[in-house]
């Protein structure tokens, strides 16, 4: 199964795989996913939502949980260890990769994105249901792969070392425009390179062709079969990056999940402002 799955193909193979609603938006967005997942979605999707779905003693938000926590949380869902995924959201491809990585993380990597999410499911004439989802309970055994995960100690010994891939805006790298979370500071850390998570993509949020993604990965020195660390404000487009890093053949990509909510909250972490 390819990191990445077509509207048409997923209206041919619908009844062959679980399809989750991972929709999740920015608190000043102040747009609620369950109801809107409730309103309309894709015949027999799930609710995924990434905050309740998260590490609850950690103060950063939507932080991958334990693996035995993702394990009830997945089973409660309906998921189990055989299943295929395919992960979707409502803005074309944005939240849906922080699910593709959590699940790939925790060892599922029968899992897929929706290129271009509902919105392309819809233009492709996809049928949609409404209500809310109910899942039967399953069994899922989470198995945590810390190779594609990054703490801040793990980030910090990287710094000057390791390929760092910053995907905010190119504002917020720069540190001209102020972080959307009070109380962080702004700039990014030494040595990163920015690549704003826009720029994997197309205009109708899907991601990019190959040759596209190759020129821009290129362009910013980045070196496909060496380490990288994605980072982003809270570790959801870092995910988008991830994605588009994997498509392309990278395989030593690991995300920081703390991100710049963690980084820029802290006292001792290296800060430089103005472009890398």
């Amino acid at each position: 199964m390819s990191e990445i799955v077509s509207a048409e193909w997923l209206k041919q193979n619908l009844d062959k795989v679980r399809v989750l609603d991972a929709s999740w938006y920015m608190p000043a967005d102040k747009r609620d996913p369950r109801k809107e997942f409730e309103a309309a979605h894709i015949p027999g999707a799930l609710f995924y939502d990434i905050d309740a779905l998260s590490d609850h003693s950690s103060p950063l938000p939507h932080m991958l949980p334990t693996p035995e926590q993702f394990s009830r949380d997945a089973g409660a869902l309906g998921i189990n260890d055989s299943d295929m995924i395919v992960v979707y959201d409502t803005s074309g491809l944005f939240s849906a990769a922080r699910v593709w990585f959590a699940f790939k993380a925790m060892g599922h990597d029968k899992i897929a994105v929706l290129d271009g999410g509902l919105p392309a499911w819809k233009a492709a004439g996809g049928a949609l249901e409404c209500g809310a989802a109910a899942p039967k309970p399953a069994h899922f055994t989470a198995r945590f792969n810390p190779a594609l995960v990054r703490d801040f100690a793990g980030v910090k010994s990287a710094l000057g070392k390791t390929q760092i891939l910053d995907a905010r805006s190119a504002p917020r790298f720069e540190g001209t425009e102020p972080e959307p979370r009070a109380g962080l500071k702004s700039g990014h850390m030494p040595s990163a390179a920015n690549l704003p998570y826009r720029s994997v993509l197309t205009s109708d949020g899907k991601l990019k062709d190959d040759g596209a993604l190759q020129k821009l990965f290129s362009e910013k020195g980045v070196d496909l079969r060496a380490p990288i660390i994605t980072s982003c404000g809270s570790g959801v487009t870092a995910a988008v990056v991830m994605l588009a890093l994997e498509k392309l053949g990278a395989r030593q990509v690991a995300v920081y999940d703390g991100s710049w909510t963690e980084w820029g909250g802290r006292d001792d972490a290296p800060i430089v402002m103005g472009p890398a």
